[in-house]
C-alpha cells in the first residue's frame, strides 16, 4: 500500500517492511507500515477494541480517538516516529508504535538511540501471538534505524503484555514507578531471543500444517453433476477413505431443489452451509479461483488445497494468476497447498483424509512423504504400495506457491505418528532455512531426500528467492552437514525409506551376510566394499538351507558383538528334480522375523531372487515380544522414530580415520529393564546394490546422529588472537562510503592487513619487473626463493611453467628469470613476484564463498588441477565448528595424503583446522567478506604457510534467515 502525498516526502514508503506471518493458531495475517490513509481503518479497529483493552494502552478511560489521535497515530516519519498493523482480509487486528525518545523521554531524533513502545490488540485476536510477531517486526525496524532500546510503561495488571516483553528473549530490565511497570529492553538479538523466535515459528507453521491435515469439516468445491472430473473424484476419495469429519459438495451450477449428491449435502456457495468449514479443496477452472477463494476467506475457512492447473507451470500470466492467488488467501488468514497440486492423505485413524486424486488411501505407516511433483507422487504411492510399507501422511503440493516442505518439515518433527520423512523438491526456495530445520529434524528421525532438476538450477515458479550458485555437488555436501540422506532417485528413497521405518538404526558399518546362494553372498560383499562398509565373509548356508537353517544362522549373527548389521540373501529352493520349488516365502518370512524378535536391536535387510510371496511376508508386522535390551547398544541401534532427541548416555564422539576405517562405537551401559518391541516389517529387495546402498545411508545417518548428540564448537583460544574491531574498521574503510554493489578486490597487501585481524599471516612477496628487481627482493627476502606469475591466466599454474621453485642462487634465479620471459612473454603481462621458500608440505586450498540462497559456504581441498577435475573438494556451512573442520578435510578422497600416506610424514593437521576456523569466522564476523582463496597453503609437518590470498568485498546480501519471521515473498 502506497501513502498518500501527504506522507513525509524525506523517507519512502518502506515496503520491505511488509510481511505475511503465521499466528500460533496457524492462521495468517499481514503485518505493514501504517499510512495516511488507514485513518477510517483505525477509527474501525479502535471502536472494536473493549473498554479494559483501552484502558491497558491510554491508563485512563478513553473510549474513543480523536481526530488529532487518529492524525498522530497514522502520519509517520518511518524514522523518529513509526507505525506497524496486522491486518486480516484488509481490516487492523493489532497495531504497534514506536516513538524516539531522549534521555528524558522527550521526542528526539538520531543519534537518540532509545524509543518508546506500545501495543493494542483487538480482544478477538488475543491469544493468537499477534503481539509477539508485532514485537519481532518493530524491534527490526528499530534497529534499522539505529534504535537499540525500548522503554514501555504497562500496569501491572496487564499480564499478557508484560508476558510477551518477558518471554521475547531479549535483555531487559524492570522497575515499578508511579503505579506502573517500567521496561526496557535491549533490542539486539541474543542467542535466547532467536531460539524463542525459531520455537514459535515451528510451533505456528506445524499448526498451520496440522489444520490442512487434521479438518473436522472439508468441502469439496467444484464437484461435477455427472459422474467424473476432479472435484467429484476428490469427493469420492474422501467418502471411499472413510473421513471422520463432516463433508460437503459445493459447485454454483447445482439446482437450488438439489440436497444432496454421492449422499453429501450440496451447496451452491459456503455461505449456504451454515456451519464453519475447515478446509476447502478447489478443483474449478483456474478463471473461477478468486471467486471461491473469496467465498471461504468470507466465511472463516482456515486451508486451501488448490488443485487447478493454469498458473506458473503456465508462463508469465500464470505466475501472475499464481502470485495473486497467494495474496488473496493470506489476506484472508488462510494458507494454500498448491496450486496444481494432487492432494493431501492423512492416515491417522482419528482423521482417514484422502484429499487427493489418489483412488485409494495407502496402507498406515510411519512415513511421511512431501513431493512436489504429481506425478512422481503416484510413481512414489505405487511402489510404496508394492513394497508393503505404510505411510502417515502424503503431500503433493505442485507448485507449491506457499505451504512447501519446510512447513512439513516443521510438521513432523513433533508430529508422533511419522518415524521417517521422505521428500522429494525439485527446488529449494530458502536453502538456509531448509538447512537449519532439516538439521533439527534429523537429530530426531531420519530425512531422506531425492532433488530433482539438479543441473537445471530451477527456482519455485511465482517466488521472488535469490539464485543458488552453488553447485550441486555443494548442496548435496551441506545437506549431509545437516544430517539429511541425500539420494539420487525416488526407487533410492524408497529403499532407504522402508530400512530406516521399521528397523533400529545401526551402531556401525559391520556387516554380517548370511544365505543360500555363495554368489549372490559374493555380490553383497563386493556392494559392502563399494559403500564402505566393512563386510564379513559370506556364510553360506548351502541350497539345502531350511527356514529353520536361516532362523538360526541370522539369530547367531545377531548375538555376535562383533555385527552391526545382516543381509541375509536367499533363491528359491531347487528340489531333486532340478525344478525351483515355491510357497516357501511366507515359512522364510515367519522364521526370520522370529530371530530379529529374540535377538538384539539390529537392522536386518533381505535380497532375494524371485521368492513368492515372500516380500509381501517381510513387509507384515507380526505380534510383540518382551525382549531384554542388549547391554552393548548405542543410542544410535534404535528404531529411528523410538528414540528421544537427547539420550541420556552417548558413546565418545571420534573423528573418522582419512582411510574410511573406524572402530565399533564404546559400549554404553544400559540397564533398563525389559521392554515390549514391536517386530516391524523387515524390507526386501530385489538385488544386492539396493540393500546395502539403503544400509550404508542408514550406517552413515546413525553415525551423523551419535555425533550431532555432542556438538562441536569453536574453540575459545581463538578469541585472543582476533582483532573484529579492526577488521570491521578496515572493512569500512575499504569499501567507503558508497560501495559499488559489485564489491571490489583487494590488493594483495590490502588482503594481508585484514587476514592479519584474524590471525592468518600471508607470507610476503615482492615485485620483480625486471631481473635486476627480482635479485634486490630475493637479497631482502634471503635464499631460497620462489619466482612467480600473478597474471590472472598463469595464477597457480604451475602445470604452465608460471612457477620456479628452490632458487638458491643469483645466477640461478637470473637463469630462471630469463627462461620465464621467453616462455610466457613480458615481465608486464606475467607481473612476476619473489617469495621466499616455505618448508615442504602439501599444497592445499581453503575457501569461503558467499551465496545469496544458502549463505557463507567453506570449502577444501588439494591444490591442483587433479582435485578441481574430480571434484575433490569438501564443503560446510559457516560459521563452522571444530568437529566441522576436522570433518572437512577428512572428507575428500585424497585425504590420505595429509595422514602420511605411502610412508610420507603426516602433515599438521591440526594447524590446518585452525586456519579453517579463522577463515569460518572472518566470514561469519564480516558478511561483507562475499570470497576468499587462500591457495595455496602449503601444510608441513609442523605449522603451515599461506603462499596466496585473494580477498573481495562488497555490500553484504540480507539475511532473511536472522530477521523476524515471515513467509516467502510471492
Amino acid at each position: 500500500m502506497e501513502p498518500s502525498p501527504e506522507q513525509s516526502p524525506h523517507h519512502a514508503y518502506p515496503d520491505h517492511w511488509e510481511a505475511d506471518v503465521v499466528l500460533r493458531d496457524g492462521g495468517t495475517a499481514r503485518i505493514r507500515p501504517i499510512t495516511t490513509d488507514d485513518a477510517e481503518r483505525l477509527v474501525s479497529f479502535y471502536e472494536q477494541v473493549s473498554p479494559e483493552s483501552k484502558y491497558y494502552r491510554f491508563f485512563a478511560p478513553y473510549p474513543r480517538l480523536s481526530a488529532k489521535d487518529v492524525h498522530r497515530f497514522t502520519h509517520h516519519d518511518y524514522v523518529d516516529r513509526v507505525g506497524l498493523a496486522v491486518t486480516v482480509g484488509g481490516e487492523f487486528i493489532a497495531t504497534v508504535r514506536y516513538d524516539r525518545i531522549d534521555a528524558r523521554g522527550r521526542p528526539a531524533s538520531a543519534p537518540a538511540d532509545e524509543a518508546e513502545v506500545a501495543f493494542l490488540v483487538q480482544d478477538a485476536h488475543q491469544g493468537r501471538g499477534v503481539a509477539s510477531a508485532l514485537l519481532e517486526h518493530i524491534a527490526a525496524v528499530a534497529r534499522e534505524r539505529g534504535i537499540r532500546r525500548f522503554a514501555a510503561e504497562v500496569l501491572p495488571a496487564n499480564n499478557k503484555m508484560i508476558k510477551v516483553f518477558r518471554d521475547a528473549g531479549y535483555t531487559q530490565q524492570r522497575s515499578f514507578e508511579d503505579g506502573s511497570v517500567h521496561l526496557t529492553l535491549d533490542l539486539e538479538p541474543t542467542a535466547e531471543s532467536l531460539a524463542v523466535q525459531r520455537g514459535r515459528e515451528q510451533r505456528a507453521e506445524a499448526r498451520s500444517v496440522q489444520r490442512l491435515l487434521a479438518p473436522g469439516s472439508v468441502a469439496v468445491i467444484g464437484v461435477g453433476r455427472t459422474p467424473g472430473g476432479v472435484g467429484r473424484t476428490v469427493l469420492r476419495n474422501l467418502l471411499g477413505a472413510g473421513f471422520t469429519g463432516r463433508t460437503y459438495a459445493v459447485n454454483r451450477a447445482f439446482a437450488a431443489d438439489r440436497a444432496t449428491i454421492d449422499g453429501v449435502p450440496a451447496h451452491r456457495s459456503l455461505g449456504e452451509i451454515g456451519e464453519p468449514v475447515d478446509l476447502a479443496v478447489v478443483a474449478v477452472p483456474a478463471e473461477r479461483v478468486p471467486e471461491a477463494v473469496a467465498d471461504c476467506g468470507e466465511h472463516g475457512v482456515q486451508g486451501l488445497i488448490v488443485l487447478s492447473a493454469g498458473y506458473a507451470e503456465w508462463g508469465a500470466e500464470g505466475r501472475e494468476r499464481q502470485r495473486e492467488l497467494v495474496r488473496q488467501a493470506r489476506s484472508y488468514g488462510m494458507r494454500i497447498i498448491g496450486p496444481n497440486a494432487f492432494g493431501v492423505i492423512n492416515n491417522s485413524e482419528a482423521v482417514r483424509l484422502n484429499a487427493s486424486l489418489a483412488p485409494e488411501r495407502p496402507a498406515s505407516g510411519r512415513i511421511g512423504l512431501f513431493t512436489q511433483s504429481g506425478a512422481i507422487g503416484i510413481a512414489l504411492l505405487s511402489g510404496l504400495y508394492r513394497r508393503g510399507a505404510g505411510l502417515s501422511t502424503f503431500i503433493s503440493a505442485g507448485n507449491r506457491a506457499d505451504i512447501s516442505g519446510n512447513d512439513f518439515l516443521q510438521y513432523w518433527y513433533e508430529d508422533p505418528d511419522t518415524d521417517v520423512a521422505l521428500l522429494y523438491l525439485e527446488s529449494l526456495g530458502n536453502p538456509r532455512k531448509f538447512t537449519r530445520l532439516a538439521r533439527r529434524t534429523a537429530a530426531v528421525k531420519p530425512v531422506v531426500v531425492v532433488k530433482g532438476a539438479r543441473h537445471s538450477g530451477s527456482t519455485p515458479p511465482g517466488h521472488a528467492v535469490p539464485i543458488s550458485r552453488i553447485p550441486d555437488a555443494t548442496v548435496s555436501a551441506l545437506m549431509r552437514q545437516a544430517g539429511v540422506i541425500r539420494v539420487d532417485t525416488v526407487t533410492e528413497m524408497v529403499d532407504a525409506g522402508l530400512l530406516l521405518a521399521d528397523q533400529p538404526l545401526p551402531a556401525g558399518g559391520r556387516v554380517a551376510i548370511l544365505g543360500n546362494s555363495e554368489s549372490l553372498g559374493l555380490l553383497t560383499y563386493d556392494a559392502c566394499l563399494a559403500e564402505g562398509l566393512r563386510p564379513r565373509p559370506p556364510r553360506d548356508l548351502t541350497t539345502a538351507a531350511t527356514p529353520q537353517d536361516f532362523r538360526e544362522a541370522l539369530a547367531e549373527a545377531l548375538a555376535d558383538e562383533g555385527c552391526d548389521a545382516v543381509i541375509v540373501t536367499a533363491i528359491p529352493w531347487v528340489g531333486e528334480d532340478g525344478r525351483a520349488e515355491a510357497g516357501d516365502g511366507e515359512v522364510l518370512a515367519t522364521a526370520l522375523h522370529a530371530a530379529a524378535a529374540a535377538g538384539p536391536a539390529k537392522p536386518v535387510a533381505v535380497v532375494h531372487v524371485e521368492i513368492g510371496g515372500l516380500a509381501e511376508a517381510l513387509a507384515a508386522a507380526t505380534s510383540t515380544v518382551t525382549q531384554q535390551r542388549p547391554a552393548q547398544a548405542s543410542s544410535g541401534a534404535q528404531a529411528p522414530g523410538h528414540t528421544s532427541a537427547a539420550p541420556a548416555t552417548q558413546p565418545p564422539v571420534t573423528h573418522a580415520s582419512p582411510n574410511g576405517t573406524d572402530t565399533a562405537p564404546a559400549a554404553v551401559p544400559d540397564t533398563a529393564p525389559a521392554t515390549a518391541r514391536a517386530i516391524g516389517r523387515i524390507p526386501a529387495y530385489p538385488a544386492a546394490e539396493r540393500a546395502v546402498r539403503a544400509l550404508a545411508e542408514a550406517v552413515k545417518y546413525a553415525q551423523w546422529r551419535r555425533q550431532a548428540a555432542v556438538p562441536g564448537k569453536v574453540p575459545e583460544f581463538l578469541d585472543d588472537t582476533i582483532d573484529e574491531a579492526g577488521a570491521a574498521a578496515r572493512i569500512d574503510a575499504l569499501l567507503g562510503k558508497d560501495p559499488d554493489p559489485r564489491g571490489r578486490p583487494l590488493s594483495h597487501d590490502e588482503a594481508g592487513e585484514l587476514l592479519a585481524c584474524y590471525g592468518i599471516t600471508v607470507r610476503s612477496t615482492l615485485p620483480a619487473p625486471d631481473a635486476e628487481a627480482a635479485v634486490a627482493a630475493a637479497a631482502r627476502l634471503g635464499y631460497p626463493v620462489a619466482l612467480k606469475t600473478t597474471a590472472p591466466h598463469l595464477r597457480h599454474r604451475a602445470d604452465l611453467g608460471g612457477v620456479r621453485l628452490d632458487l638458491a642462487t643469483e645466477s640461478a634465479l637470473r637463469r630462471a628469470y630469463g627462461e620465464l620471459v621467453d616462455l610466457l612473454g613480458k615481465p608486464a603481462e606475467l607481473r612476476p613476484v619473489v617469495q621466499a621458500m616455505a618448508p615442504r608440505g602439501v599444497d592445499t586450498v581453503v575457501r569461503a564463498t558467499i551465496d545469496p540462497a544458502a549463505g557463507a559456504v567453506l570449502s577444501f581441498g588439494l591444490a591442483g588441477a587433479p582435485s578441481e577435475l574430480l571434484g575433490d573438494i569438501a564443503h560446510r556451512l559457516v560459521p563452522a565448528t571444530d568437529r566441522d573442520a576436522a570433518e572437512l578435510i577428512r572428507s575428500i578422497r585424497a585425504a590420505p595424503v595429509l595422514f602420511g600416506w605411502r610412508g610420507s610424514a603426516p602433515v599438521d593437521t591440526a594447524a590446518l583446522e585452525e586456519l579453517l576456523l579463522r577463515v569460518s569466522l572472518l566470514v561469519d564476523d564480516h558478511p561483507e567478506v562475499v570470497s576468499i582463496a587462500l591457495e595455496p597453503v602449503v601444510v608441513a609437518t609442523q605449522g603451515l604457510t599461506v603462499l596466496g590470498a585473494s580477498v573481495r568485498l562488497a555490500p553484504p546480501p540480507p539475511r532473511t534467515d536472522l530477521g523476524p519471521r515471515r513467509l516467502s515473498n510471492y
